[in-house]
């Protein structure tokens, strides 16, 4: 079976297309919003107890976040939408993956229900990993140690990796993530992903007014839950297959009319229209905050700053981990 075979890689009504290939394997379970480096202990765990045996090694995560579930109000801005987690799971080097639906009903399923219905009749797994923090069923009875006791019970062994640390000795967590980019810490961001934090969007029509200054735009809605500071950014851009370098605005265009926030992307040496693609934007560095300017004069001459400082952070740039590399396309 390959390693990247997509057909495994699979989010999911429920449990019913789960791959038989995958059955009897070791599980890595989690929201792994972000698949962020504390996650990716949890997944190397996994991968470690897989390697050179017969058993597939798999996660199993859920969407939508589970405050946000109980909390519809107040959603969760997510780090990595569903389709974006499974195409970081692939190049994290699973045999596959499965996004299942998180409910008010799933969540009131009992401890021990989930143990035997899930992980027991239907997973039929050899080895469940978990991160410390990680808790399931009705009331979060399910506890690390309660899955010790069921592994022991029911003949399957289970592995709790304790919490990931950055170099400060923090704890590695989403939270903290949204945190650094609400900030436009993107160094810290990306520091805690071990990888450029990326999303997907279509690009939408605008008022076409990047395209008289000189600098043509792309534009991307991000939603108003994007966990993002407004500013400036160099971005390595993905389209159609291809990879473009750029500079980026994320803002409401405070010298012009101070409209809806969108990301607006320029790509250096691009020709050709983009209305209805869908890009992959990877943040490369933070330049600078939102500002506005006295005259489109003094705006364009910082752009034209703008533009050579995410040059030269783009052509400095340097691999953070396997995983960026292979998201980047570095190695080639």
């Amino acid at each position: 079976m390959s390693l990247k075979d997509p057909s495994k890689f699979l989010i999911a009504d429920s449990l019913d297309t789960f791959p038989e290939e995958l059955k009897g394997g070791i599980v890595a379970i989690g929201n792994f919003d972000g698949v962020h480096r504390g996650h990716r202990a949890v997944l190397g765990a996994a991968l470690g107890l897989g390697h050179g045996t017969h058993h597939p090694v798999f996660a199993m995560s859920f969407e939508p976040h589970p405050r946000t579930v109980f909390n519809p109000a107040k959603p969760v801005s997510r780090l990595t939408p569903p389709q974006q987690k499974l195409d970081l799971l692939k190049v994290c080097g699973l045999d596959g993956a499965l996004i299942l639906p998180f409910t008010k009903e799933f969540a009131g399923i009992e401890a021990n229900a989930f143990v035997q219905e899930i992980l027991i009749d239907t997973l039929g797994i050899s080895h469940a990993v978990t991160g410390y923090d990680f808790h399931f069923g009705r009331a979060r009875q399910g506890t690390p140690d309660y899955l010790r006791n069921a592994g022991a019970n029911h003949g399957f062994g289970v592995t709790i990796v304790q919490r990931e640390e950055d170099e400060g000795a923090e704890v590695i967590s989403s939270t903290r993530v949204r945190d650094s980019l609400r900030r436009g810490d993107i160094v810290q961001a990306n520091a805690l992903l071990g990888y450029r934090w990326f999303f997907e969007k279509s690009v939408q029509h605008g008022d076409k007014r990047g395209r008289d200054l000189g600098y043509p735009t792309a534009n991307l809605n991000l939603g108003e839950d994007t966990p993002l500071q407004r500013g400036i950014y160099a971005v390595k851009v993905n389209t159609g297959g291809k990879w473009y370098e750029g500079v980026a605005s994320y803002g409401r265009r405070p010298t012009f009319d101070n409209g809806a926030t969108l990301f607006e992307v320029h790509l250096f040496d691009f020709t050709g229209d983009l209305y209805g693609e869908t890009l992959r934007v990877h943040l490369i560095a933070y330049l600078r905050g939102e500002e506005k300017f006295d005259s489109v004069e003094a705006l364009v001459s910082q752009m034209d700053r703008d533009s050579e400082e995410a040059r030269a952070a783009l052509a400095s740039m340097q691999p953070l981990s396997d995983i960026d590399m292979k998201l980047l396309d570095l190695a080639h």
